[in-house]
């Protein structure tokens, strides 16, 4: 009786994994569609890629000023932390 509880186990769980491939297959994109979503994506634009560039950088410098500092800015600016 266990042997055939196994069984039917192991079918269920690879019919479901059938199920499961066959649900992703049907609703990823193929190819053609993934080129044409590479290609609009806004890292694709140069001006845009740059702007994102200068706002990591600004984002980062931010980051270093505030890690150098005693003040708590969470709390508010120009308070120091006690």
């Amino acid at each position: 009786m266990s042997g055939i509880r196994t069984a039917v186990s192991a079918t269920a769980v690879l019919a479901m994994l059938g199920v499961g491939y066959g649900m992703w297959s049907l609703v990823a994109p193929g190819e053609q569609r993934q080129r044409e979503i590479v290609k609009n994506l806004p890292e694709s634009n140069p001006l845009r890629m740059e702007e994102t560039r200068k706002r990591n950088a600004l984002v980062m410098q931010t980051l270093k000023e505030a890690a150098e500092t005693n003040d708590n800015i969470a709390r508010g600016f120009g308070r120091s932390a006690k």
